[in-house]
């Protein structure tokens, strides 16, 4: 079996071709399956709870300690620089269902060697659906963002990567920097 990805004006199919030796006839027939049309399109104010519920279920994915009721504060967030448009992000939708997410928050910092515009995009809610994984949705998402990054005028992108995202970022030309630090306040 082979599985791919097919453009038709725009519109993403994912596809898989399975061979079967021979029809009736003799001849060797190939069946096409196409699995699922990927829409992908920017995130609007009315989707933000499902957005947010999926951002949720990303960070306990990623082993992160609940704490505290997330919702309200990351609603407030997305709604406010979404608004003012320092926070983009696209969605991957197969049938009206969100199955993919991704956001860049843009940030400006005192302009250094690296980044000379001192605008930097800061990645953040990249998250695929695990039924839609290893199929080519997050990398598209990535370069969706990484245009908005570059229509912003941001010298550098920065994400603090999961364990599952790093081989994406990796074979996208993301580097490692071990100079990050945080400290909590």
């Amino acid at each position: 079996m082979f599985a791919g990805l097919l453009i038709i004006r725009g519109t993403y199919f994912i596809v898989t071709v399975t061979t079967i030796p021979y029809d009736e006839s003799g001849k060797l027939e190939i069946v096409r399956e196409c699995m699922a049309m990927i829409e992908y399109r920017k995130l609007i104010t009315k989707e933000l709870d499902t957005f947010i519920d999926m951002r949720i279920h990303q960070l306990r994915e990623e082993g992160a300690t609940e704490d505290i009721d997330l919702k309200p504060a990351l609603y407030d967030y997305y709604a406010k620089h979404m608004s003012d448009g320092t926070f983009v992000s696209w969605l991957a939708i197969d049938k009206q269902k969100i199955i993919g997410t991704s956001g860049i928050s843009f940030v400006e910092k005192p302009p250094y060697f690296g980044c000379v515009s001192g605008k930097m995009g800061l990645l953040s809610s990249m998250f695929t659906d695990e039924n839609y994984r290893r199929k080519g949705i997050a990398k598209q998402l990535l370069s969706k963002v990484v245009d908005e990054a570059r229509k912003y005028g941001c010298g550098t992108i920065q994400i603090t990567a999961s364990d599952i995202g790093v081989m994406l970022y990796t074979d996208f030309g993301f580097l490692k920097n071990g100079k990050f630090m945080q400290l909590k306040l």
